[in-house]
């Protein structure tokens, strides 16, 4: 089951203008209550550390070592998307394409920006 904290490398295209693209990190942010449902999965989107090189209060960086995933990453809390949950799968195995999770702690973090963002 797709769950809130967990990150998934997904394929986000066809994107438009400034949308993150192309196959990245995402860290679901949706509740379970809706990951349960055969809706949408709501997600933050992720990219590689370097990219981002100033901290902003609507980014969560993180390490490889604390989230499993193969390269330090920045949350961009802005770039938020719903995902339709076939994209979670590997289309050829039907597994799901697992990266990591998001410690409890960091978490909040998220929901912090996410409130910036929101203006909550």
């Amino acid at each position: 089951m797709i769950s809130r904290g967990d990150i998934y490398f997904v394929n986000l295209d066809p994107t438009k203008g400034r949308e993150q693209a192309g196959y990245r990190p995402v860290l679901v942010v949706s509740a379970d209550a809706i990951n349960r449902q055969p809706l949408v999965v709501t997600v933050v989107i992720g990219t590689d550390a370097k990219n981002v090189p100033h901290d902003y209060p609507t980014n969560v960086r993180v390490t490889a070592r604390e989230t499993g995933l193969p390269k330090d990453t920045v949350f961009l809390c802005f770039q938020i998307r719903s995902l339709d949950p076939s994209r979670f799968f590997d289309p050829k195995t039907k597994r799901p394409l697992l990266a990591g999770t998001l410690p409890p702690r960091r978490m909040e973090e998220i929901d912090e920006a996410l409130k910036l963002v929101f203006s909550f």
